[in-house]
């Protein structure tokens, strides 16, 4: 038998596809804690489509300062999580069939499947993740993608990161996730967790925003 790897594995957590739930902050999956935050980028279709690019080509995690290695994008149809209805209830399974495509610098466009693996450091916060892309939503208005933890992560559970232009013009991004600590420390001190979410999300919300100066980018790779 061959032994798997990363790629090979599906997230370890249940509720796939849950940060898109109209009502995570008020029913998020049992034993999981939610979090939410939004930064205004400006306004603008120009403002929309620019963000889109860079989210879509890992331009949050660059802008960061995390570096996005081991891209592997899967061929085919890929599972890309549950829809949800806006009064919360769950509907069909997302299935749909990868592409490939590459951004204006090369950077492979993210899809339902890939798999990466995030390292850096944030503002004193630890990343060091293997992850799946769970889902991914490009519509006229709304862009978004989200990824969950796999293998033996001290955290589980799902990050999204969604883009709207509104019906006022203005541009929104949103940071959703929903995590539980599997490690003893985080566990035994969970004010540990929610500092290092806060922190990540700060940086994530300032990565796609004018009014913020951008980390050095990180390098990505693929194969």
């Amino acid at each position: 038998m061959r032994r798997s790897n990363f790629v090979d594995l599906p997230v370890n957590y249940a509720a796939v596809g849950a940060t898109q739930a109209p009502d995570l902050m008020q029913y998020p999956p049992e034993g999981f804690v939610p979090s939410e935050s939004s930064i205004r980028l400006g306004s603008g279709e120009q403002r929309f489509h620019t963000a889109a690019a860079q989210l879509l080509t890992w331009g949050v995690q660059h802008a960061s300062g995390i570096t996005v290695s081991d891209i592997h994008v899967d061929e085919g149809a890929q599972y890309g999580g549950i829809r949800f209805a806006e009064d919360g209830s769950a509907l069909e399974p997302i299935h749909a069939a990868s592409e490939k495509r590459f951004g204006s610098d090369g950077s492979p466009y993210i899809a339902a499947g890939t798999t990466a693996h995030l390292r850096g450091s944030v503002d004193g916060a630890h990343v060091d993740a293997r992850i799946r892309v769970v889902y991914v939503v490009e519509e006229p208005t709304r862009v978004a993608f989200a990824y969950g933890t796999v293998d033996a992560h001290p955290i589980s559970g799902e990050e999204s990161f969604q883009l709207e232009h509104r019906d006022d013009d203005s541009v929104w991004f949103t940071v959703r996730a929903f995590t539980r600590p599997l490690t003893l420390t985080y566990r035994l001190l969970p004010v540990l967790d929610r500092r290092r979410r806060k922190r990540l999300t700060q940086a994530y919300l300032r990565a796609l925003s004018p009014a913020f100066p951008s980390a050095p980018p990180a390098s990505a790779q693929g194969s």
